[in-house]
C-alpha cells in the first residue's frame, strides 16, 4: 500500500464518538472490501431461507409419509400441515420477540454465529423424527434459531455498509439468500417423490440444508464486530480501531484517497444501550412502531400463503404432485432474479413506494394464479408473483433496520417482525380453512386483501429512508 493511500486511510484523528465512528463508515467508497462483507452475511442467510423455504417442497412429501395431513377437521388441528406451519412461525416468534434483545446485548458477530449453529442442530434432529409431536416440537426450535439469526442480519448489515449503497447491499444479500430457494426446490422435486435408500425424501432435503450450513458457520467467524454496536456501547476505542483496519483495507482496494469525514447527526441521548421496549412507543418512533405491526401481520400471510402453499394448491386442482412440483421448480428458479433485478434501482427510487408497488404485483399476480388451470399462465403469474416477493422482501428488510438507532435496533427489528411470526402461525390455519371452504380461489383472494392492508399502511405510515445516514432517519 502506498503512503498516500495510508494517510489517506488514516486522516488526522477525530473524537472516537458514536456519531463519528457512523460518519467514517458511511464516507466509505463500495469497493471489494465491502461487497466480501455483504457477501460472507449473506452466505449465512442462504441457510436460512433454505429452511424457511423448504416447507412449501417437504410439505407434499410429509403428508404422503402419513405423519401429517393436509387439511384437519378442526380449524386448530394438530395434526395437519398447518399445525407444522405453526410450529415454525411459533419458533420464529420466540426467536425474534423474545431473543432479539439479545444482539443488543452481546453483539450482532457472537449472536450471528451461534444461532446458525443452533438451527443446523435443530434441523437435523427435525429430519430424524417419526411422530407427529416429535417433528412438531424440533420445527419450532428450528424455528427459534431462525428468527434470532434473521433479526441479527439485518442489524448487522444496516450497521456494517455505507448509507449510500444500503439498498443495494440488502438487494445483493436477499439475492444471495434467495439462491437457497431454487436450491431447495430442485432438492423437492428430485427427492420429496422418491425415497433414497428407504429413507423418505423429505428427510433429505432437511439434513442436505443442516450438514450445509456447517461450513458458512466456520467462515464467518472471521467477520468483525460492529463498529456502531461498540460505540453504542462504550467500547468506542476498539471500534475505532476496527474501522481504521477497514479504511485501510477499501483504501488499497480504491486506489485514491478516501472522501473526507464529514459531520454526522449525534444518535439520540436518550436513547442508550439497553433502553427498554417504552422507546419504541416514544412520539419519534410510534407511528413506524404501528406501521411496522400492521405490515408484518398481513404481509405474511400474502407472501407466505403464496410460497408455502403453491405445491399444494396445484395438488388440490388436481395436478399430479410431480407436476406440481416441476411448475413450482421452475417458478423458484427466477426467485434470485427480483433482488438481481432491483439492483438497478434499489438506491435510487424512495423504499416505501418500492414496497408500495411489490405489494401490489403480488397482489395482482396472485389472483392470476389462483384463478387459472393454463400451464403458461399458471408459471407466468407465479414467476410475476415470486419476482415481486423478492423485491418487496429485501426492501422490507432493510426498512425495518433503517428506523431505530443502534442501541435498540435488534430489539426494535425482533419487536416488529415477531408479528410476522404470530400471523405466519395463523396463516397456515386461515389458509387451510379457505382451501376447505372456498377452494384455490378463496385463498388467493384472502392473500390479496392482506397485500392491500400492507400497501396502506406503508403509504400512509412509513417514512422516507433512502440514502439517509442511519443516525439521521
Amino acid at each position: 500500500m502506498s503512503t498516500t493511500h495510508t494517510e489517506a486511510a488514516m486522516q488526522p484523528p477525530r473524537p472516537a464518538t458514536p456519531a463519528n465512528i457512523a460518519a467514517r463508515l458511511d464516507r466509505l467508497p463500495a469497493t471489494r472490501t465491502i461487497w466480501q462483507m455483504v457477501i460472507l452475511l449473506s452466505l449465512g442467510g442462504y441457510f436460512e431461507f433454505y429452511e424457511l423455504f423448504a416447507t412449501a417442497y417437504i410439505a407434499p412429501g410429509i403428508v404422503h409419509s402419513g405423519l401429517l395431513s393436509t387439511t384437519t377437521a378442526t380449524l386448530f388441528g394438530a395434526n395437519g400441515m398447518a399445525a407444522f406451519i405453526a410450529a415454525n412461525f411459533a419458533g420464529l416468534f420466540i426467536g425474534t420477540c423474545i431473543f432479539g434483545f439479545v444482539a443488543d446485548r452481546l453483539g450482532r458477530r457472537s449472536v450471528f454465529t451461534v444461532a446458525l449453529l443452533w438451527y443446523s442442530v435443530a434441523s437435523v434432529m427435525m429430519a430424524l423424527q417419526h411422530t407427529a409431536t416429535g417433528l412438531l416440537c424440533w420445527r419450532l426450535l428450528v424455528g427459534v434459531g431462525l428468527g434470532l439469526e434473521l433479526v441479527t442480519i439485518d442489524a448487522y448489515l444496516s450497521e456494517m455498509v455505507p448509507s449510500h449503497i444500503r439498498g443495494r447491499a440488502f438487494a445483493l444479500n436477499q439475492m444471495i439468500q434467495f439462491l437457497a430457494v431454487p436450491t431447495v426446490a430442485l432438492l423437492g422435486w428430485l427427492l420429496v417423490p422418491a425415497e433414497p435408500f428407504g429413507i423418505d425424501g423429505w428427510r433429505w432435503v432437511c439434513l442436505l440444508g443442516a450438514l450445509g450450513a456447517l461450513p458458512v458457520w466456520a467462515i464467518r467467524k472471521h467477520l468483525p464486530e460492529s463498529p456502531r454496536w461498540l460505540a453504542a456501547h462504550g467500547h468506542t476505542v476498539l471500534a475505532q480501531q476496527l474501522v481504521s483496519q477497514l479504511e485501510l483495507r477499501v483504501s488499497a482496494d480504491y486506489g485514491r484517497p478516501l472522501p473526507p469525514v464529514t459531520s454526522a447527526p449525534a444518535p439520540a441521548a436518550s436513547v442508550t444501550a439497553g433502553s427498554g421496549w417504552r422507546e419504541l412507543w416514544r412520539p419519534k418512533y410510534a407511528p413506524r412502531t404501528v406501521m411496522l405491526v400492521l405490515f408484518h401481520i398481513f404481509q405474511t400471510i400474502g407472501l407466505y400463503g403464496f410460497v408455502h402453499w403453491a405445491p399444494t394448491f396445484l395438488v388440490e386442482r388436481g395436478i399430479p404432485l410431480a407436476s406440481s412440483l416441476g411448475y413450482t421448480l421452475t417458478i423458484a428458479f427466477v426467485a434470485p432474479f427480483g433482488p438481481a433485478i432491483a439492483m438497478g434501482f434499489a438506491d435510487r427510487l424512495e423504499r416505501k413506494w418500492q414496497i408500495v408497488l411489490s405489494a401490489l404485483a403480488v397482489a395482482l399476480a396472485g389472483l392470476v394464479f389462483g384463478h387459472t388451470d393454463t400451464p403458461a399462465l399458471i408459471v407466468g403469474s407465479g414467476i410475476v408473483e415470486t419476482l415481486a416477493s423478492a423485491i418487496l422482501a429485501f426492501n422490507f428488510h432493510a426498512y425495518q433496520a433503517e428506523l431505530y438507532p443502534t442501541p435498540i435496533r435488534a430489539m426494535a427489528i425482533g419487536f416488529v417482525y415477531s408479528w410476522s411470526r404470530l400471523s405466519g402461525a395463523a396463516s397456515g390455519f386461515l389458509i387451510a380453512y379457505a382451501l376447505q371452504r372456498h377452494g384455490v380461489e378463496g385463498a388467493f383472494v384472502l392473500i390479496a386483501g392482506c397485500m392491500g392492508v400492507v400497501m396502506l399502511a406503508v403509504a400512509v405510515l412509513g417514512p422516507k429512508t433512502s440514502g439517509r445516514q442511519l443516525e439521521s432517519i
